[in-house]
């Protein structure tokens, strides 16, 4: 496996060695297990990129959801829904159409939209890699959350009800830490096949019992609850419920955010039929499918709960019985999160370590491999700097999450950080250097002004969880979270 194979080549990031790609690796011509631009051959088909898109879209955004529709009521809030997995899938589509045609016309290509916007791509390099280390924290804090769900739902059900069991997080942080440091030496994107499957298996679970509890309570309710406009002013106070609006367009937001590891998954697909086809129709049918299932849990557990909608349906209160249930379904969280953690996180350890390889290609520390003998599983290559920074990655967002552990918030301010400049804003400005649309034209305008409207979303939803932690901050002691 060659130093070029092992760590991956990030077409659209930030640093421009990464437009010398296809001058590093000659093409091994004649050799069957390389493509032609020398990296292993890929070997995904539509249904591993599925499931890699709905791995990474079914996050734990989605037991937000009935919140954030709570927000916005029954008529804004399935329409900005379907709103943004059209913008998504739009915006998808497009930047599957500016993936490399793996020839050589690629690297010009490239060189040539970098000349135009540089400092474009190390501003998009800088926010996709922020972004990624802002999910690794959320997952951290979500998975933490479940953790402590299940222990307090066990601790409620035995206490019959009288006792609130308080528990602290840090505990459980620092064991998906520890699990999160052991699974993080496993090299590369490709070989976690299998990881995508159990992930997306899991979210589906999960998002199933939280829709199952929320159509029983409807049921048992006898009536849909919940209203056209969302929650009412009384319950929150006029400026609270904007500001709740907002944050809720961050949540939509993050619920969506994929488009940031979109190259990496198709760089996964095997051609021939070409990429950008495969791509794209893995990109609708995932959309299809994780929209209907967002409307669905997120319109159930508003029916259920109207006003008063938990941030996170399957851990806020409400559904103490059956408590094995919510058990299962907490437990299907964690493990989710424990491989979409990895699925985001390997992006950004495989850039910096490419980028030390250049860097210091005659560190020992850096380079050298050694090899050794697993039972049962062959040989594995270990690389002290792999070991070492991949360990303090995640030991940094695992302190990280227990000094702020009210990420509802924060999730929010991610989701909406993220959603223009990766979502919206890059692949268009790609699109319009690639396919040479000339300024001024209907279509040049039109492609603006969906990039400007959703400039304005971003905003207003960042506001929106900028007061949402303000709010947060007032009764906060760092370390000391329990719930």
């Amino acid at each position: 496996m060659g130093e070029n194979a092992a760590s991956k080549n990030h077409h659209l990031h930030s640093h421009h060695q990464v437009f010398d790609i296809a001058i590093d690796v000659l093409p091994q011509n004649g050799s069957k297990c390389f493509d032609d631009d020398g990296r292993l051959k890929r070997t995904g088909t539509l249904f591993t990129a599925s499931a890699h898109i709905i791995t990474a879209v079914i996050g734990s955004g989605v037991l937000s959801l009935a919140w954030a529709i709570a927000q916005l009521g029954w008529v804004a809030g399935p329409a900005v829904m379907v709103l943004f997995s059209l913008v998504t899938y739009y915006t998808s589509s497009l930047l599957t159409d500016c993936y490399r045609d793996r020839r050589s016309r690629y690297r010009k290509k490239k060189l040539y939209i970098h000349g135009r916007c540089g400092v474009k791509v190390k501003f998009c390099g800088f926010i996709q890699y922020l972004g990624l280390f802002g999910i690794a924290i959320g997952y951290t804090i979500a998975s933490s959350i479940s953790m402590m769900a299940i222990k307090r739902s066990n601790c409620f059900h035995q206490s019959g009800g009288q006792n609130p069991c308080h528990i602290s997080s840090t505990p459980y942080m620092i064991m998906f830490g520890v699990t999160e440091i052991l699974l993080s030496q496993i090299p590369d994107f490709d070989q976690l096949w299998w990881l995508s499957i159990v992930a997306a298996v899991m979210s589906f679970t999960y998002s199933s019992i939280g829709l199952g509890l929320g159509i029983g309570k409807v049921a048992a309710n006898g009536t849909f609850k919940g209203s056209l406009t969302g929650i009412s002013i009384g319950t929150v106070t006029e400026t609270e419920k904007i500001w709740r609006s907002f944050q809720a367009l961050g949540a939509i937001a993050f619920a969506y955010s994929y488009s940031v590891i979109l190259i990496e998954i198709q760089d996964t697909v095997k051609s021939p039929p070409s990429e950008s086809k495969t791509m794209k129709k893995a990109a609708s049918i995932s959309t299809v499918v994780t929209t209907t299932f967002y409307m669905l849990c997120g319109c159930m557990g508003y029916a259920a709960f109207g006003d008063l909608a938990p941030g996170n349906l399957l851990t806020g209160f409400g559904f103490y019985n059956p408590y094995w249930l919510i058990d299962i379904a907490n437990v299907a969280i964690v493990i989710h999160l424990v491989g979409a953690y990895q699925v985001f996180s390997q992006p950004l350890f495989a850039f910096v370590e490419k980028w030390a390889n250049q860097k210091w290609p005659e560190s020992y520390f850096i380079t050298k491999e050694f090899k050794i003998a697993v039972p049962g599983l062959g040989t594995y290559k270990l690389n002290l700097f792999r070991l070492v920074w991949r360990t303090l990655f995640v030991i940094l967002t695992t302190v990280i999450s227990m000094l702020l552990p009210f990420f509802n918030d924060v999730v929010g301010i991610l989701g909406a950080l993220g959603f223009w400049p990766l979502t919206v804003y890059f692949p268009v400005e790609m699109y319009i250097v690639q396919k040479k649309i000339p300024k001024w034209s209907t279509r040049w305008i039109c492609l603006q002004m969906l990039s400007m409207a959703c400039l304005v979303i971003s905003l207003v939803a960042v506001a929106g969880s900028i007061a949402g932690v303000v709010l947060d901050l007032k009764s906060y002691k760092p370390f000391k979270t329990s719930y």
